[in-house]
């Protein structure tokens, strides 16, 4: 079973924050930036738009939360697991001891403990993924603001989000990665009691969903 990531979500979300990084809105663009455009000078930078919404403190704080309040429905999902684990571990050891009868009435348990827990599963991956589109939608507003501003001082033209492998950047100089200076600045702007030093999660919520073992696999849907 796949389970989509927090990554792969916030991965959507990013790639609205580039269009927005790479066409500023009229009337954004500094005296410093239009000027240069005039002269026909660009000012770029790249950013990791990703690493950049999970490494503010307000993103990890928010990140934190969201985890919190998955782990009772992962207990939940834990708990049915290890339900139909057991009764496939009594099957298998039953074996020629167990009648015909015995052996297909444990099977329609195993099967209805299944059915029931793949719609669990599903109804536990919605409910994660509405609390992460809600996340995302705060986070990335506020930084499209923080990198206009981040634009706006610095006279930049440009900046491309290269979160996305396939983007078409073939190669950029380490000093025009704002990353870096673009968390410290909305962390200024937007002041959270995250984690006093930010790093990107190793570990996703929707993720650490169990599924039950053997033929009993969770189907999630893809959109």
């Amino acid at each position: 079973m796949k389970h989509r990531t927090l990554a792969w979500v916030i991965l959507l979300a990013a790639s609205g924050l580039a269009a927005m990084a790479q066409a500023p809105s009229a009337g954004s663009q500094p005296e410093k930036a239009s000027s240069a455009a005039r002269m026909g000078v660009t000012k770029a930078a790249i950013i990791q738009a990703q690493t950049a919404l999970l490494g503010t403190k307000e993103g990890q704080k928010r990140l934190e939360e969201m985890n919190k309040g998955l782990e009772p429905l992962k207990q939940s999902l834990d708990r049915k697991a290890t339900e139909i684990r057991d009764l496939q571990d009594k099957l298998q050891r039953g074996g020629n001891a167990m009648t015909d009868t015995a052996k297909l009435e444990l099977q329609r348990q195993i099967d209805q403990k299944t059915k029931s827990y793949n719609r669990d599963m599903q109804d536990a991956q919605d409910a994660a993924e509405t609390e992460q589109r809600k996340m995302l939608d705060e986070l990335t507003g506020k930084m499209q603001r923080v990198i206009e501003n981040f634009a706006t001082t610095h006279g930049y033209t440009l900046i491309l989000d290269v979160t996305n492998p396939q983007t078409p950047v073939l190669w950029s100089a380490p000093e025009n990665d704002i990353t870096s200076d673009v968390i410290a600045l909305y962390d200024k702007m937007y002041p959270s009691a995250g984690p006093s030093a930010p790093t990107v999660p190793s570990v996703k919520p929707t993720s650490a969903l169990p599924k039950p073992p053997g033929t009993a696999t969770p189907q999630k849907k893809v959109p």
